[in-house]
């Protein structure tokens, strides 16, 4: 920046200084984000599958509301004269409830620490979708904390003694997340709703099923419990809505920055607050994906050419 901001955000004539605003809402949707793990496992006795389902249907809700008072309908509607498009935010639907659920599944089973794993290396994974799928040239930096981060994944599953399935299923479906959103390239909250949409008749045909056999923990375990799984479309929006007032106002390199707030919680959370066990061969293997992504960082820094591969945690 090139003017001098106040601890209010205003420059010194008193005008807004975007960049300092951004970084505020940006910081505010990671960390939202990285107070995810504690949300989840309020939502018991619902299993997973129910809090994804609850997720879906109520996120569609809340998107219906903010399309009403954002007068955003027409936008909206358009997208369903567009096949491929609609196509497009389908397969999206569908990794982003890979992510949504899988998610969930760590949070809920002691996996927070390999949950947040997940979202250490997605940059990673992101950068050789990139090579894989468009054919891009990485420098050699890059290659070299690819090389790191994926020595870290073979230390990680010698010690698990199994691959870090949770880790690796929330890398590569946000990766292949953020790669369909990038291809339609569509508004926060009109993308978002769509994909709800595409979503909600099988979160719904769910829902009546467990109705059916009596497993439904909606409106059988309490008005708390209830209003927690409504309130996943809630904590689902928010971040995105805050996420997307900084992307407007900050650089990607910024924002790529930022993105580590979220599963750096995430990990401090796993470790202090659900006492998930960390081994000398875990610290090991998270120590390289660390080195792996400061040298990642670097390399971003350096050439301004390529910032860093970013996109709003689906969590």
């Amino acid at each position: 920046m090139d003017q001098t901001t106040t601890a209010t955000g205003r420059t010194p004539e008193g005008r807004v200084d975007r960049g300092a605003g951004g970084v505020a809402f940006g910081a505010a949707a990671y960390l939202c984000w990285g107070f995810f793990p504690l949300y989840w496992p309020l939502l018991d006795p619902a299993g997973p599958l129910e809090a994804l389902a609850h997720r879906v249907v109520w996120s569609l809700a809340f998107v219906a509301l903010l399309l009403t008072v954002t007068g955003r309908w027409g936008s909206f509607l358009a997208i369903a004269r567009r096949p491929r498009i609609v196509a497009l935010l389908f397969a999206a639907s569908i990794v982003i409830a890979i992510n949504w659920g899988t998610f969930i599944y760590g949070v809920t089973n002691d996996r927070v620490i390999e949950t947040s794993l997940g979202y250490f290396i997605n940059p990673l994974v992101t950068v050789m979708l990139g090579v894989v799928v468009l054919g891009e040239r990485l420098r050699r930096l890059q290659w070299t904390a690819v090389a790191i981060g994926t020595v870290a994944v073979v230390v990680l599953t010698l010690d698990y003694g199994r691959l870090p399935l949770v880790a690796l299923s929330v890398a590569f479906s946000f990766a292949a997340y953020g790669f369909l959103k990038k291809k339609v390239d569509l508004g926060t909250i009109e993308g978002l709703g769509m994909e709800t949409l595409l979503l909600t008749p099988f979160a719904l045909a769910f829902l009546t099923w467990l109705a059916f056999n009596g497993t439904l923990a909606f409106g059988h375990e309490g008005t708390g419990n209830a209003l927690l799984l409504a309130g996943t479309g809630v904590v689902t929006a928010i971040p995105l809505l805050l996420f997307g007032a900084a992307a407007t106002r900050l650089n990607l390199t910024t924002i790529g920055l930022l993105q580590y707030l979220g599963p750096a919680l995430q990990f401090i959370f796993g470790l202090l607050v659900f006492d998930e066990t960390m081994t000398p061969a875990r610290w090991a293997g998270f120590g390289l994906v660390w080195l792996a992504l400061a040298l990642f960082t670097t390399d971003a820094l350096r050439s301004r050419r390529k910032p860093l591969p970013v996109e709003p945690l689906p969590v």
